[in-house]
């Protein structure tokens, strides 16, 4: 069986491995048969032959679109980037060409694209892939992305309606620090027993007046609403996680980005909670597949470094 999956799989029409691509990355026949200029019947017969050509089902057929299978995942994660490339060549005329692919707008969280995207995607840039970042609250940024400023956001939260199509990125988990020297004044071991009065009058940083990681937090894990004000605001986490760092107070951080000060104990959790707050992020772009074949590759690889953030 495997070695006539393997046979089937080694002659499949380009054509076909192109439709069903469209399909992939769209989520669904009709918007796929748009963008590559067939009409639906078509793509249906197509996707059809493609099943029976490997054997497998590959889109669960859904009212308001189709699901991969996760055979469908596995054919995706190897054909794209032969594909992509070849689209690329075919948008340049040729090999003669010189007209490189336009470039790819991401937009999102400033900490989260400095220190975990941006490394990821750096590896593009030798591949001809030029990218245009962009930082900012989610809100905005999905507005610029409804707008066409960006062709992918990473959202904190998940877009609402059938204007963006998203999908999971990554979870982070939210930890409460402090510098050595306010751990061994508050004491971890009060914190667990007392619950948030054993941080009563101590200096708050945040990332906002509002304190919105600090209050949730509290609410999640402590059951009680967060009053008081902030001793320090900066509207960008690596300047709350250095100014902990130095001593100034307490925060609340994302795990991701303060795990090198956790391992060299420049900060110390005060609470390890058997449940702790987790947002998930989300990778939003506007329904059906780009013109632009680098926004694909800047897609996958976001998607693939993102299951280890």
């Amino acid at each position: 069986m495997a070695h006539s999956e393997s046979n089937a799989t080694a002659s499949l029409d380009l054509s076909l491995l192109r439709t069903f691509l469209a399909v992939h990355r769209a989520g669904s026949f009709t918007a796929a048969a748009r963008l590559l200029g067939l009409s639906q019947p078509t793509v249906t017969t197509q996707m059809r032959s493609l099943e029976e050509q490997v054997g497998r089902e590959l889109f669960e057929r859904q009212p308001r679109g189709v699901v991969p299978t996760s055979v469908a995942d596995d054919l995706a994660a190897q054909v794209s980037a032969p594909l992509d490339a070849l689209a690329v060549i075919a948008d340049r005329g040729g090999f003669g060409a010189d007209q490189p692919p336009d470039p790819v707008h991401v937009a999102g969280p400033a900490e989260l694209l400095c220190t975990r995207a941006l490394p990821a995607l750096a590896p593009l840039a030798a591949r001809g892939v030029r990218l245009r970042v962009s930082t900012g609250l989610t809100e905005e940024l999905l507005d610029g992305l409804r707008g066409g400023r960006f062709d992918l956001v990473i959202a904190t939260t998940r877009p609402r309606g059938r204007t963006l199509t998203s999908v999971p990125l990554m979870d982070e988990e939210f930890v409460l620090v402090a510098a050595p020297s306010w751990a061994e004044r508050i004491g971890p071991a009060r914190v667990a027993a007392e619950g948030p009065a054993a941080l009563h009058g101590v200096p708050l940083v945040t990332y906002a007046e509002d304190l919105p990681i600090a209050r949730r937090y509290w609410r999640h894990v402590f059951g009680v609403r967060l009053t008081g004000q902030a001793a320090i605001t900066v509207p960008d986490l690596r300047g709350v996680l250095a100014a902990v760092v130095a001593g100034a107070g307490i925060t609340v951080l994302p795990r991701y980005l303060c795990l090198a000060e956790l391992a060299s104990g420049a900060l110390v959790p005060l609470l390890v909670p058997e449940d702790p707050p987790i947002n998930t992020g989300y990778l939003t772009q506007r329904p059906g597949a780009s013109d632009n074949p680098h926004v694909a590759l800047v897609r996958e690889r976001l998607l693939q470094a993102g299951r280890t953030w």
